[in-house]
């Protein structure tokens, strides 16, 4: 897999972070909230970032 950064939040290496992928999808690296109250399979995970990231990443068509 082909790995493009679209944003990031912070100049460390733990911040969060949009990807895009040669793979047609996107990667999310951000906390791992666990006060969400949803009921999430095994095999899948939540991670939270900041709106202005997704506007960073995606411009001003991700509405909050």
């Amino acid at each position: 897999m082909k790995v493009t950064m679209l944003a990031k939040s912070c100049d460390k290496r733990d911040c969060p972070t949009i990807y895009k992928t040669d793979r047609g999808t996107i990667l999310v690296q951000g906390e791992t909230p666990t006060d969400h109250g949803l009921s999430i399979p095994d095999h899948e995970t939540l991670v939270e970032i900041p709106m202005d990231l997704i506007r960073q990443a995606f411009g001003d068509t991700a509405s909050a």
